[in-house]
């Protein structure tokens, strides 16, 4: 039987092994490289054309949204699990958006991760139940401003303006230029009505992305 290729990629070497040690009895899943960053996950899967990605949304360098898009772009069969500590909705709907298949957290029955793999190694969407449910019963008239407006890109360097990072501090992370850097940040001002970088820093504070 044709074992799974997977690449584990976390920042934390811990959480590596711990998944490791799930799978490992798994028979026709194969742990084949592991990576900390982006930038590596998006290098090991040229190299390896893994079947699965199993990779955390806050890594260091271009973060885990961009490296699903970068392999996503890639054009491989490669299909990403997302597994991360953000349960807040719009983090799926980004990752989904970028092109991940499946999106578990780690609060969920760690015997779900091979299960989650087995499912959109055969190309079917996987969500967890409790996060199937807050979309379920997600309202229909969120409050504004709503963050699932903003693209792949534009929830990236959101991100990063609410951290307290400045345009040329964004362009230097980003490896974009500046004018780039600050043409988006004003077309997010303008999709979320706001007028500075206080006001983005609030937004993400409500919707719990960074912690007061």
């Amino acid at each position: 039987m044709k074992k799974i290729k997977v690449i584990l990629v976390d920042d934390h070497a811990v959480v590596r092994a711990g998944y490791k040690i799930l799978l490992k009895n798994i028979d026709v899943i194969e742990v084949v490289a592991e990576a900390a960053n982006g930038e590596d996950a998006v290098k090991l899967s040229k190299d390896y054309n893994p079947d699965v990605i199993v990779m955390d949304i806050s890594l260091p360098g271009m973060g885990g949204i961009e490296a699903i898009r970068q392999i996503v772009l890639l054009g491989g069969n490669t299909k990403i699990l997302v597994f991360s500590m953000h349960e807040e909705l719009v983090f799926v709907e980004q990752a989904l958006q970028a092109g991940a298949y499946g999106y578990i957290t780690k609060s969920a029955n760690p015997q779900l991760l091979s299960k989650a793999i087995k499912q959109v190694y055969k190309g079917e969407k996987y969500i967890d139940d409790e996060l199937q449910k807050k979309m379920l019963y997600k309202k229909s008239t969120e409050v504004v401003p709503q963050l699932s407006n903003l693209s792949t890109r534009e929830f990236q360097i959101f991100c990063l303006l609410a951290e307290g990072l400045n345009t040329a501090e964004v362009s230097k992370q980003l490896h974009i230029s500046y004018k780039t850097a600050a043409n988006y940040g004003s077309q997010i001002k303008n999709k979320l009505n706001v007028t500075t970088v206080a006001d983005i820093a609030r937004i993400a504070i409500r919707h719990n992305i960074i912690k007061a």
